[in-house]
C-alpha cells in the first residue's frame, strides 16, 4: 500500500511539475499535566507516528502556494501580501510572517501537505501544521533556526492570524519529541529532560469522542483569565511568585473569599496537577505504571470537577476505562470539550477494552467514538 508520505509527494509532482523535499511532522499526546503549560508548570508531552507530510519546494517566483490535500483547497500569494486570512490558511501565513518579520529572507516555494492525524482531537494538528513548515523552510532556505528556536517560532505564529494564545507544550514537542521518550517539560524555563517511556506489560490507547463542543475556545481563553486573576491575588496576599511555589492546594484556603468559587476552584486544579506532574515524573523513572495511572485518574476528576473544561462524552468514557481492571490510568487530554481520552491499557486486554469502549459509548451517545493506537517517535523531521 502507497505511503501518506508518497502520495503527497507524488500530488506535488503533478501539480507544480517539480521534486520536492518531503518532511513529517507528528502529532503529540500528553501524558499528564493539563492546562498548566500557561501557568508556570511541567507538561509531559510525546510526539506521536501519526501527524501531517509536507512537499516542500522552490518556484523561483515571488509567490507562495499551498494545496491542502485533506481539504482540496488551494491557495496562493504574493510574499509581499501575506495577510491574515482563516482557517488552516492563518497557521501556515503566520509561520511565513513570522520568518518575515525576523528579516528572514523567504522566496517563493510551493507546499503539499495532508495528515494521518484527526483534527480536533486535541492531537494538536495545528502545531503539526506550523512545525511541518517551519522545519521544511529552515532546511530550504538555510535560515539557520534550531528546533528549540522553531518551536518558539510557530507559537507565536499560532498567537498572530490565527488568534489562540497556546502555551509553549505542543511546539515543543512537534519539535523535540524523542522516539519512545516523553518530554518532561518545565514551562518556565522551556528545558525539557526526555525520560524513557517504559511502560512494560502496558500501552497507551486514544479513544476519540468525536465531539467537539464549540465551548472549546471560548472556555479556554476564561480558563486563562481565571487562571491569571488567581496568581494575582496569592502574589498581592503572600510571598508566592507561581502557581508552583506553592506546595499544597490547602495553602489556597486563606485566598477562597478574594478568589470566589471558580477562581479558586482552577487554583486549586493548577497547584495539585503540577505536584501531580512532578509526581508522574519520578514515578516513569522507576516505572511504576499503576501508580503512575492513578495520577491520570486523578487528573481527569480535577479536570472534570475543577476546572471544568471536560464533558458528559468524556467522563463517560473515563467511567467507563475505570471500571476496566486492564485499565491502570485514564483522562481526557487536550483543551477539552471533546477530543480524546488517553488510557494506560495492559497488552492482552487492549482488544476487549476498545470494543466495550466503543460499544457503550454507541449505546450512550449515538456516537462511533474512534480507536487510535500510537507509537511515540521523533520530532519533526526530513523523509526524502
Amino acid at each position: 500500500m502507497e505511503s501518506l508520505a508518497e502520495k503527497i509527494k507524488e500530488l506535488f509532482i503533478k501539480k507544480f511539475k517539480n521534486t520536492p523535499s518531503v518532511y513529517f511532522s507528528p502529532g503529540r499526546i500528553n501524558l499528564i499535566g493539563e492546562h498548566i503549560d500557561y501557568n508556570d508548570g511541567f507538561v509531559m508531552p510525546c510526539a506521536i507516528n501519526k501527524g501531517m507530510y509536507f512537499a516542500i519546494a522552490e518556484n523561483g517566483t515571488d509567490t507562495i502556494n499551498f494545496y491542502s490535500r485533506d481539504y482540496d483547497e488551494k491557495y496562493e500569494t504574493p510574499l509581499n501580501k501575506i495577510g491574515a486570512d482563516e482557517g488552516w490558511k492563518n497557521y501556515v501565513l503566520g509561520v511565513v510572517d513570522e520568518f518575515q518579520k525576523a528579516g528572514k529572507e523567504i522566496k517563493g516555494f510551493d507546499c503539499v501537505f495532508g495528515a494521518n492525524l484527526p483534527s480536533g482531537a486535541g492531537l494538536s494538528s495545528s502545531a503539526a501544521l506550523e512545525g511541518g513548515l517551519a522545519f521544511g523552510l529552515n532546511e530550504i532556505f538555510n535560515l539557520g533556526y534550531t528546533r528549540k528556536e522553531l518551536a518558539f517560532l510557530c507559537q507565536r505564529a499560532e498567537h498572530g492570524f490565527p488568534g489562540v494564545k497556546c502555551g509553549i507544550m505542543d511546539q515543543y514537542a512537534n519539535m523535540m519529541g524523542k522516539e519512545d521518550h516523553a518530554i518532561y517539560l518545565d514551562c518556565m524555563s522551556f528545558e525539557g529532560v526526555p525520560i524513557p517511556l517504559e511502560l512494560g506489560d502496558y500501552s497507551i490507547v486514544l479513544i476519540n469522542s468525536r465531539v467537539h463542543h464549540a465551548l472549546a475556545s471560548s472556555a479556554y481563553n476564561t480558563r486563562r483569565n481565571e487562571s491569571e486573576t488567581g496568581l494575582q491575588i496569592i502574589r498581592k496576599n503572600s510571598n508566592y511568585k507561581s502557581y508552583r511555589d506553592i506546595k499544597s492546594a490547602a495553602s489556597l484556603k486563606k485566598f477562597e473569599i478574594e478568589m470566589g468559587t471558580y477562581v479558586f476552584k482552577r487554583a486549586t486544579f493548577i497547584v495539585e496537577e503540577i505536584q501531580r506532574t512532578i509526581m508522574a515524573a519520578k514515578l516513569l523513572k522507576q516505572k511504576k505504571i499503576k501508580a503512575f495511572g492513578e495520577l491520570m485518574f486523578q487528573s481527569h476528576e480535577g479536570l472534570s470537577n475543577l476546572y471544568k473544561v471536560s464533558c458528559a462524552e468524556l467522563d463517560f468514557l473515563v467511567k467507563i476505562a475505570k471500571s476496566n481492571p486492564d485499565v491502570v490510568g485514564a483522562r481526557m487530554m487536550g483543551g477539552g470539550f471533546g477530543g480524546c481520552t488517553i488510557n494506560l491499557v495492559k497488552n492482552d486486554g487492549i482488544a476487549a477494552f476498545i470494543e466495550n469502549s466503543v460499544t457503550e459509548y454507541k449505546k450512550e451517545f449515538q456516537i462511533s467514538a474512534e480507536p487510535l493506537r500510537v507509537t511515540v517517535s521523533n520530532g519533526t523531521m526530513l523523509l526524502d
